[in-house]
């Protein structure tokens, strides 16, 4: 007897289902990797438009820009690290040595400023390559060995002067961050926006690029592929490093200081922002287009907090938040996988 009810063919999804399944998978694909990092941006912007008025100008758009210099150089590192699988927590105290090296040699040392911004890149890279080391040789865990270096390096850049801050830089060098060519981007901003390009050049079309992918999908694997992990292992401190060597000297020429204590937490900032980028603390994931959408995020949402006139107190609680849940949900991702 029949009961007025029909049975979908087996094997035939009915209309319906099918639909909701094809939404999901939509939003599944949307919200994976740095897709779920772009709506999220999205979604910031427009609260912040609402409720902040001065937040959607240009003139603040470009100030974003301007601040997001330091925090994204360190992220392009801290990229290439953690996609090998390891962690960098050094880089804020390395970017401070560097900084307090260039201040020093520039003022004490009487060298060129050219020459004391090089020095300060190869100290940076100098303490990307211990922390290499200890990672590869020493078979320290990256939490272990980059944890001592943040504070060799803190201690160093506050023994260089004694923990007093050095100031005063030729007026050419404090442009480079504070003039806007063509009333539009300044010299660091570009020098950001070449460092990513060839960034992701570097890791998507060259061999070594494709080496730190392979070594954070399974070092024993690259290995028995031919790959060097040591090496290749080794480079990507040495890079993070002169990356942190290089963001010292941006900091310098925006705050026309050279200040032991400078960069203090931005390891946390920097981390987060990969992470929230779609790159995987497990290694073999993340993209440099993930990490520029990351640290967006990092820049406006403490622009708009500031903007709202939130309390800097309160800033970290939230900040704090941003990089739990960036964190779950990269833990999320590895077991939908």
């Amino acid at each position: 007897m029949s009961h007025g009810t029909t049975t979908a063919p087996a094997g035939r999804a009915t209309p319906d289902a099918g639909a909701g399944a094809g939404w999901s998978e939509k939003l599944r694909t949307m919200t994976s990797g740095s897709g779920g990092a772009l709506l999220g941006l999205v979604a910031l912007v427009v609260v912040l438009s609402i409720l902040a008025p001065n937040f959607l100008t240009g003139q603040n758009m470009l100030n974003i820009v301007d601040q997001i210099t330091v925090i994204g150089i360190l992220a392009l590192g801290a990229t290439a690290v953690i996609i090998t699988g390891g962690i960098d927590l050094s880089v804020g105290s390395v970017l401070a040595l560097s900084t307090m090296v260039l201040g020093w040699l520039s003022h004490q040392g009487g060298w060129p400023m050219w020459a004391a911004m090089l020095a300060a890149v190869a100290v940076g890279a100098a303490a990307g390559a211990l922390n290499g080391i200890g990672v590869t040789v020493a078979k320290l865990p990256p939490f272990i060995a980059t944890l001592a270096m943040l504070s060799i390096a803190r201690g160093l850049a506050n023994l260089i002067t004694d923990g007093q801050q050095i100031v005063g830089y030729p007026e050419w060098f404090f442009l480079l961050s504070s003039e806007r060519l063509a009333g539009f981007l300044s010299a660091t901003t570009l020098l950001l926006i070449v460092l990513y390009v060839l960034g992701a050049l570097f890791l998507r079309y060259r061999a070594g690029g494709r080496a730190v992918y392979a070594i954070g999908g399974g070092a024993e694997v690259a290995r028995l592929a031919g790959i060097g992990v040591k090496r290749v292992t080794a480079s990507v401190y040495v890079l993070a490093g002169a990356l942190a060597g290089v963001a010292g000297i941006v900091l310098a020429t925006r705050l026309d200081s050279s200040q032991p204590t400078a960069g203090t937490g931005i390891e946390l900032d920097t981390i987060a922002a990969v992470v929230i980028g779609g790159a995987s603390l497990s290694g073999g994931v993340g993209r440099v287009s993930g990490t520029i959408i990351g640290v967006l995020l990092i820049g406006v949402l403490r622009n708009g907090l500031n903007l709202l006139g939130v309390s800097p107190f309160i800033q970290q609680v939230v900040i704090g938040a941003v990089i739990a849940i960036a964190v779950m949900a990269d833990v999320l991702r590895r077991r939908r996988g």
